[in-house]
């Protein structure tokens, strides 16, 4: 019980007074500049120039997108649980967390090169059916080396005082892997086409993630391995029970976890209804704008270049000062403007409104993230970290990524223009933005419990 006791008021006092930041040394953020830059790079391409390239190459129908998107969350989420509880268990030579991420990253980055091959087959079902397959065989190495280990090993290694510093880099690498991945796909793919784009991509997610893997230091650990330590203080070493495999991966599911760290699953919600929203229309943002709005690849790129570097910017900045702001009044924040700014997203036409509208909405997300993903972490009990990136995943990405795109594809096959060029594919309208948007609003409803939370605990 003490345990969890300090870990809510940490995170309560952390937010009224001004703390030292503990060092992280320079090898150590190298490794997560790569790693994340590699990382990021391989879902970039996946959420966005997988689906253009469906959509270009396949059919122009939005929903095998939906599909894609909802088995690749499902997969994502149930890898990142089996091997965030079994990388908590792991005890080999080369660490707990180190030989996932150094082979995952390797065969993730392989699988991403190889996946324009599908264009090759002829039958349109056949073909549908193999890019479902490969994106989620490509999102399970994914999420074995970064959303189970990578994300584990960095709660690892930093603590409540530089965790808003790391993320704004993670954050700022995130922004830097789409810049690479979107603002130079566009030309690459005008002028080599989907199989050269792939090839290079890929390989430097292999090369990337093979050398930073070899770098990653993993601290040393000091409480037992696999046992459940019993609140009771008194209790020795030997009276202390050991958990089974199935006890590791169901534990962060459990109800007497859910109340025993009621703030952690607020926030949990909180993340999956904003991320619900966005999803709405992140899957078919690059088809609304080169279909809909008839931008060139170039003009795409250009786009998501700028918005992506400004973004980078305010997420660095504020990941600097994270840790002295009040972290219940960003996150509010954040969610209005969030929404209300993708209302206003449906109404602009041009590419300068464009770019300086989704410049503050992207910025407003990338700080939301921050703060959540900064305080979540805070909040995970400090032997459990990898089992509990599974319920993160079921927040951070299978409930938004199943939900949001069942939800824009309803929009784009009601609101839609249909295509012109082939028998059930539609354009899709601005209405996505609205939908999006209005969904995201009601992430107001655990913010307010949130704050509410707060005032009752002081």
């Amino acid at each position: 019980m003490k345990e969890r006791e300090s870990n809510n008021s940490l995170s309560t006092k952390s937010l009224t007074k001004p703390i030292g930041v503990t060092p992280i040394r320079m090898q150590t953020w190298l490794v997560i500049a790569l790693l994340g830059v590699a990382g990021q790079i391989a879902w970039a391409v996946e959420n966005s120039w997988f689906n253009v390239f469906v959509y270009d190459e396949i059919t122009e129908d939005p929903t095998p997108v939906a599909w894609m998107v909802a088995v690749s969350a499902i997969t994502a989420t149930v890898t990142t649980i089996l091997i965030g509880a079994l990388s908590d268990r792991t005890r080999s030579k080369m660490g707990k967390r180190k030989p996932y991420i150094l082979f995952g990253y390797v065969l993730w980055g392989i699988i991403t090169a190889l996946f324009p091959m599908v264009e090759l087959i002829q039958r349109l079902s056949v073909a549908v059916f193999m890019v479902v397959f490969m994106d989620a065989v490509m999102t399970f190495f994914g999420s074995t080396a970064n959303d189970a280990c990578f994300n584990a090993w960095i709660t690892d290694i930093t603590d409540h005082t530089n965790r808003g510093r790391v993320q704004g880099i993670l954050m700022m690498t995130t922004l830097i892997a789409n810049l690479i991945a979107i603002g130079a796909s566009g030309f690459i793919i005008d002028t080599y086409g989907y199989f050269i784009f792939f090839y290079f991509l890929g390989g430097f997610v292999s090369i990337a993630g093979f050398i930073a893997g070899i770098l990653v230091k993993e601290p040393p650990q000091n409480y037992p391995n696999n046992v459940m330590i019993s609140e009771t203080p008194e209790l020795t070493t030997q009276q202390k029970v050991k958990k089974s495999f199935w006890e590791d991966i169901t534990y962060a599911f459990k109800p007497d976890t859910i109340k025993s760290h009621p703030l952690l699953y607020v926030l949990l919600s909180t993340m999956a209804l904003i991320n619900i929203g966005g999803q709405v229309s992140a899957p078919y943002l690059f088809v609304y704008l080169e279909n809909y709005l008839e931008f060139s690849k170039g003009d795409v790129s250009i786009v998501g270049g700028v918005v992506i570097l400004i973004a980078a910017i305010v997420s660095v900045l504020y990941g600097l000062i994270s840790h002295r702001m009040q972290r219940h009044l960003v996150l509010l924040f954040t969610i209005l403007g969030n929404g209300i700014l993708s209302l206003l997203f449906a109404l602009i036409k041009e590419i300068i409104p464009i770019i300086l509208l989704y410049s503050v909405v992207l910025s407003l997300q990338m700080i939301n993230s921050i703060v959540l993903e900064s305080w979540i972490q805070d909040l995970y009990p400090p032997d459990d970290r990898g089992k509990f990136q599974g319920i993160r995943m079921v927040a951070f990405v299978a409930i938004p990524m199943i939900f949001g795109p069942i939800i824009g594809n309803l929009v784009i096959h009601h609101y839609g223009i249909p295509s012109l060029t082939q028998e059930g594919g539609y354009i899709p309208t601005p209405e996505i933005f609205i939908y999006g948007g209005l969904v995201s609003l009601f992430a107001l409803i655990p913010a307010a419990i949130i704050i509410f939370y707060r005032k009752t605990r002081k």
